[in-house]
């Protein structure tokens, strides 16, 4: 079993910054494929961004590049997600999501275990 807690979510402006953090346990974290997903009320959830755990490699929804940043700290078994220039259509809960057997997921349906989520609010 993988259990996974997010922190960090809150309150911010339009232009303003965020740092989401999800602390990993249960498996060797250094070998989890990870993601952050977001789901805004009443809509899907979606791929935010994913990092892979053997090369570190990243990848980003077309919505987010440039402006989110995602990276994990191995040691403290700990990723992050790095958001700039929050827009009032990022509002939604983030949950990081993790893979054991599977790649990085961009589909929810392939994700193997989940957070709880945390709710990131931006106004205008």
């Amino acid at each position: 079993q993988v259990q996974l807690a997010e922190s960090g979510g809150g309150l911010a402006q339009a232009g303003g910054s965020l740092r989401l953090s999800c602390v990993v346990s249960g498996r060797t974290f250094s070998l989890l494929n990870l993601a952050w997903f977001r789901q805004a009320p009443g809509k899907d959830r979606h791929y935010v961004a994913t990092i892979s755990g053997s090369s570190g490699i990243t990848n980003y929804a077309d919505s987010v590049k440039g402006r989110f940043t995602i990276s994990r700290d191995n040691a403290k078994e700990t990723m992050y997600l790095y958001m700039n220039n929050l827009k009032p259509e990022d509002s939604a809960a983030y949950y990081c999501a993790a893979n054991v057997l599977r790649g990085p997921s961009t589909n929810p349906l392939d994700v193997e275990y989940w957070g709880g989520g945390t709710l990131v609010t931006v106004s205008s």
